[in-house]
């Protein structure tokens, strides 16, 4: 499902125009966004975390030479799913406990 879709399912399924959907869904991702810019971690209970994590400076391989290159720290987003947003991914597909 891509942006549009998305915005089309969240009109439909809660009678908004497209345009208020997209501005909703705009909204809602910008201020995940800022939280994680504030490096605040964003908790949707039954659904996941949405977090910040810090990368220590490493080496690595560039892999198109084989040449040994620094790779800098970085902070990445990350998101881990709740147990809610798990049980019903694998129960679709046939994985219930």
């Amino acid at each position: 499902m891509n942006k549009s879709q998305l915005i089309d399912k969240i009109a439909a399924d809660t009678g908004l125009s497209k345009k208020d959907a997209e501005a909703a869904l705009k909204a809602t991702l910008g201020a995940i966004e800022g939280a994680l810019v504030k490096n605040d971690k964003v908790v949707l209970v039954g659904f996941g975390t949405f977090k910040t994590k810090k990368l220590a400076a490493r080496s690595g391989r560039n892999p198109a030479t084989g040449d040994k290159i620094k790779i800098a720290a970085s902070t990445v987003p990350t998101f881990k799913a709740g147990k809610s947003l798990k049980d019903k991914v694998n129960a679709k597909k046939g994985k219930k406990k």
